[in-house]
């Protein structure tokens, strides 16, 4: 049977109001279990964290699939895998996990909906046209799972942040996969969690929710978008998960500059550094969540704004309003790389033994700022 409109927002609602219900018990369950996360130097919570809360997203996202997502080998491989992936998640939470096994096990996950043909078979680009991946198609797709489920992990440092952003982006794809009638992509569950997540939270999603959403946000790009012949799908991910994106990236950038490894946890992750400049937990999470917004709305005005027949022609005024939304976007991102500093790598103070200014890298001032902080 092929799964209608409805069935996408009956699956929505139904995951979140079950998650709602099960994160208390999850926090029982990881107090039970030594699951819980003791604040550190780098954390941003200042009381031990239950952190299993994940596993009611999983019961979510698994009772709504298996009753609303359709019957083909596919989607059910999708809820295997998320079963999996989720798997590795718990295992990290309770008794830690080094980076490499950890990989292992995501690799793992990912692999089963793309040997049941969850993969990117042929990409199309606009003016340059299409190629088949064939035999790659295998390994690529399971590297762009991966690298989505690492990206969310990343993100996830703050109450709400990961679970949040994961919603506007879970939104915006089945949209997307909606208009382009592949609605077998789409069950979101961490709006469940927020409710529970958002600051100030009573607890975590930990490693099983973000390695879950991050696969789940990856198989729908790739069901929902990819899979299509939409000459700029491939568009349609990386706007709206421009933020994780663009988080990871700086903060690989910095280790791979500082020489130390990628998988090494550090402060220099966009909402460190708006906690570092003052901002509140729920104040980075509103400037975050709206920068997600103005990347899922261009995501949406590239999916249904007609400003191109896709044959190199453009209409003059829906194209103006495309370079007024992509400015927009644009304005902003700049606007919030100036207030997380991002650009400014390099200061000054001036040295009272010689008289000169000497340039400053920018964790050097924050660790200046940290030390007058503890004065």
């Amino acid at each position: 049977m092929v799964p209608t409109t409805a069935d996408a927002v009956l699956a929505f609602i139904a995951a979140a109001a079950i998650a709602w219900l099960l994160v208390p018990l999850a926090e029982r369950f990881a107090f039970r279990v030594g699951a819980i996360d003791v604040p550190k130097e780098r954390s941003l919570h200042d009381r031990p964290m239950p952190r299993l809360s994940g596993l009611a997203i999983l019961v979510a996202v698994e009772a709504a699939g298996w009753i609303w997502l359709p019957g083909d080998g596919e989607s059910r491989s999708i809820l295997v895998g998320a079963l999996a992936i989720a798997a590795v998640g718990v295992v990290d939470d309770i008794y830690g996990l080094s980076a490499f096994p950890k990989l292992v096990g995501q690799i793992a996950a990912a692999a089963i909906p793309v040997i049941a043909g969850v993969r990117v078979d042929n990409l199309t680009l606009p003016f340059i046209g299409g190629w088949q991946l064939d035999w790659l198609a295998y390994p690529l797709t399971v590297l762009g799972i991966v690298a989505v489920v690492n990206v969310i992990n990343f993100l996830d440092g703050v109450d709400g942040l990961a679970a949040g952003v994961c919603t506007i982006a879970a939104v915006t794809l089945a949209a997307i996969a909606l208009s382009l009638e592949r609605n077998s992509a789409g069950v979101g569950a961490a709006l469940g969690f927020l409710r529970h997540g958002f600051p100030p939270a009573s607890s975590f999603m930990g490693d099983t929710g973000s390695n879950l959403l991050g696969f789940l946000l990856a198989t729908a790009s790739v069901q929902g978008a990819l899979k299509t012949n939409a000459v700029i799908a491939l568009a349609f991910p990386l706007v709206v998960l421009a933020v994780p994106i663009l988080d990871t990236g700086f903060v690989v950038a910095k280790r791979l500059k500082y020489r130390q490894p990628i998988y090494q946890a550090d402060s220099w992750h966009f909402h460190h550094r708006m906690a570092n400049i003052g901002f509140s937990q729920r104040r980075t999470v509103a400037y975050l969540y709206a920068w997600t917004m103005v990347m899922a709305a261009l995501a949406l005005a590239l999916r249904f704004v007609p400003y191109s027949d896709n044959h190199g022609h453009f209409h003059a005024g829906w194209t103006a309003l495309m370079l007024g939304l992509i400015a927009i976007a644009l304005a902003y991102s700049v606007y919030l790389v100036y207030v997380l500093e991002i650009l400014k790598l390099r200061r000054g103070r001036l040295n009272p033994e010689t008289g000169e200014f000497e340039a400053l890298e920018l964790e050097e001032v924050e660790r200046d700022r940290a030390g007058d902080s503890q004065r």
